[in-house]
């Protein structure tokens, strides 16, 4: 009965025209990119003069693996935690909003138990937002760039990692399924605030208010030694997985907070909404 009743908050849940949205935009983000890093000349050269400065044959390196890492890097500090907050802030609210939830808590079903449903589903739109983002970074850029060529990834100040054709996709694939916790995060951070009395809009702005005030202290300078008090130091551990040597030790420490934050807000919001009253 409960996966039945999970597969019913799926279908509700990708039954809806706004959730794909998020699908779409990233779509587009990820075309615009790839077409303006292929067709336009300064940001071509730009980017192959970026990888001769690292000692690399720049040509080797535009490939497939490099112009889709580039992107990820970038659409997962941007559209992805919109996406998710948007998606997390309408599960609880939107029921709310539209008048059905007090139909739903009529039946014989727990408070408790729809929202796990809920959040479930949550973790599921999660999981295939972020297997889409690789999916299509990798199938579009396929069709533009070489696909055998061999990875290139940076993050400025930090890092860089220089990777054969075999060795990137595995590290392209194992830092997206890492990066799966910080969609899961995001997404459970605005579902608490969604069993609050408020808004979609609101419990989703609340959420990415809460997430960009973390990655603002974080990026101060002054802070940098308290950097592992703030949230965002595990959400982007997944960046880590492009680095030549792996800190495994971090990683797993990182996914584990993060697996305690989600169902850290997630009891929050089971706990309000058990006392809220819903009739008035």
């Amino acid at each position: 009965m409960f996966f039945y009743q999970l597969k019913n908050e799926l279908w509700k849940l990708f039954g809806k025209k706004r959730t794909y949205i998020g699908f779409s935009m990233l779509m587009l983000a990820q075309l615009l990119i790839i077409a303006l890093l292929r067709f336009y000349p300064p940001a071509h050269r730009g980017l192959v003069r970026n990888m001769e400065a690292n000692g690399l044959i720049g040509e080797q390196y535009l490939s497939m693996l490099t112009i889709a890492t580039i992107m990820a890097f970038v659409l997962a500090y941007t559209l992805l935690p919109l996406y998710v907050a948007l998606v997390g802030g309408d599960l609880v609210s939107k029921e709310a909003e539209d008048g059905t939830l007090r139909m739903i808590l009529s039946r014989p079903i727990s408070r408790v138990r729809l929202l796990v449903l809920k959040w479930l589903a949550g973790v599921v739109f999660s999981i295939v937002l972020v297997l889409s983002l690789a999916a299509g970074g990798l199938l579009f850029c396929g069709l533009l760039f070489p696909v055998t060529g061999g990875l290139f990834a940076q993050v400025p100040e930090q890092f860089f990692g220089i990777f054969n054709f075999h060795d990137g996709l595995q590290r392209f694939l194992i830092a997206h399924l890492v990066m799966v916790a910080k969609a899961v995060t995001i997404m459970s951070l605005a579902f608490m605030f969604s069993c609050f009395n408020m808004k979609p809009a609101a419990a989703a702005i609340l959420a990415l208010s809460l997430i960009l005030i973390d990655r603002i202290l974080i990026e101060i300078p002054y802070f940098h030694d308290i950097r592992e008090c703030f949230l965002s130091y595990y959400l982007n551990i997944w960046q880590t997985l492009f680095n030549d040597h792996i800190w495994w030790w971090r990683v797993n420490e990182s996914l584990c907070i993060l697996a305690g934050a989600s169902l850290t807000f997630l009891i929050i919001g089971i706990a309000v909404f058990q006392v809220r009253d819903i009739k008035s």
